[in-house]
């Protein structure tokens, strides 16, 4: 069975191809993704590689987990499950895009 691990620290240079690569001389990498702002497109720092045996993950955690990647101490563990979160409200009235005061 697969297993997602949690990749953080990395640098803003790091691809997801270059994640894939680096990953895969644990074992075999299922799927890569780095998380990037949905504004500017930039990269946040962090994302998630999918292993796909506990096995290959741990190995994986033991090879990358506090070594270094393009310049950057990796944090490397299990990815933990997302939690439900109640659904945002939003109270605070329309919004101001162009800077102008509202009279």
């Amino acid at each position: 069975m697969a297993k997602k691990l949690y990749v953080g620290n990395m640098s803003f240079g790091t691809t997801e191809e270059s994640l894939q690569a680096a990953f895969s001389q644990a074992g075999t990498v299922v799927s890569v993704i780095i998380i990037k702002d949905k504004f500017s497109g930039r990269p946040k720092g962090f994302g998630f590689v999918e292993m796909a045996t506990d096995e290959e993950a741990a190995a994986a955690i033991e090879m990358w987990n506090e070594k270094e990647l393009d310049g950057r101490s990796l944090k490397v563990n299990e990815a933990k499950p997302m939690e439900d979160r109640p659904p945002r409200r939003d109270d605070r009235g329309p919004r101001n895009f162009d800077n102008k005061p509202r009279y």
